[in-house]
């Protein structure tokens, strides 16, 4: 009883953190939406993190966890970026108002996360910090020609960089790596490669991410571990300096209902989720395997 009881169990997180992997897949893809702030909304930001980093301590755990998530991921790509994206087309301000709100209802967990037991000053200061640098990131006065124009082992190179700053924008909650990717001009040829299988723009990107995401995962693990409190609140000003880029303005008094509607059922859907979905993170998964 108590091995089935077990088994169960194992069961649950795995379906709960392909689900989540699914919704991040899904949203990922939509210009201004990042992964990260999905992932740190759905309460498995820390998890990836720490699964990427220790891969080595924990294989077996640490690859059954990202596995488990990358299968929810490519299928949530598949299904769901191009149904997300005919949904914005067709209801622009009630959708962004969606993902604004489901960025409220993640702003309790980070401040539990932080472990903020009363109010500092430090407090707005680390979040308008994290607020500021993703604007500063906005404005960045990249040049895409260099990628355009260039050919041979240079565009091999320029990809591989391109791979590594696009982890860097995967792993930082948000910091849209669509976005990035526009402001690098590679959008829409990375869009394409993807249709059309290109393995020669892809694989010197794929290669880049991988290197990006592992040097990117130790630092956010040490710094999560070390000095909690201003990760979590820089990370949090991350995401609200994200709201900016996909805030649709004021809605109109026709607008009203289903902009006020879309922005409850945001929250409501992320705030209520941590209390039904506890941490589904690798080392959790193994303590029931004993």
């Amino acid at each position: 009883m108590i091995a089935h009881m077990k088994m169960k169990n194992i069961w649950e997180k795995y379906i709960s953190v392909a689900a989540k992997g699914f919704v991040i897949g899904g949203t990922m893809l939509v210009p201004g939406v990042s992964g990260g702030s999905m992932a740190m909304i759905l309460g498995i930001y820390s998890s990836l993190i720490s699964a990427v980093s220790s891969f080595y301590q924990r294989k077996k755990d640490s690859f059954c966890f990202l596995f488990t998530f990358c299968i929810g991921a490519v299928i949530g790509m598949a299904l769901l970026a191009n149904p997300i994206s005919d949904l914005i087309d067709a209801f622009p301000k009630p959708m962004m108002y969606f993902f604004i709100g489901a960025v409220v209802g993640g702003i309790p967990m980070m401040f539990r996360e932080a472990k903020i037991q009363s109010f500092s000053w430090k407090v707005p200061v680390y979040i308008l910090l994290g607020m500021l640098m993703v604007c500063a990131i906005s404005i960045l006065p990249l040049n895409s020609e260099s990628i355009e124009q260039s050919n041979g082992i240079f565009e091999l190179l320029l990809l591989f960089f391109a791979g590594i700053i696009a982890a860097i924008a995967l792993l930082l909650p948000g910091i849209s790596i669509s976005y990035l990717l526009l402001l690098l001009g590679l959008y829409s040829k990375t869009i394409t490669a993807i249709k059309t299988l290109q393995f020669s723009f892809l694989l010197p990107m794929a290669l880049g991410g991988l290197v990006g995401i592992i040097l990117m995962a130790k630092l956010l693990e040490k710094a999560m571990a070390r000095y909690p409190q201003v990760t979590y609140l820089v990370i949090l000003g991350f995401i609200l300096g994200s709201v900016v880029s996909i805030f649709p303005g004021l809605p109109t008094l026709s607008e009203l209902l289903s902009c006020s509607i879309a922005i409850c059922g945001g929250f409501a859907a992320i705030y209520f989720l941590p209390s039904s979905c506890p941490d589904d993170g690798p080392h959790t998964i193994s303590e029931q395997h004993a």
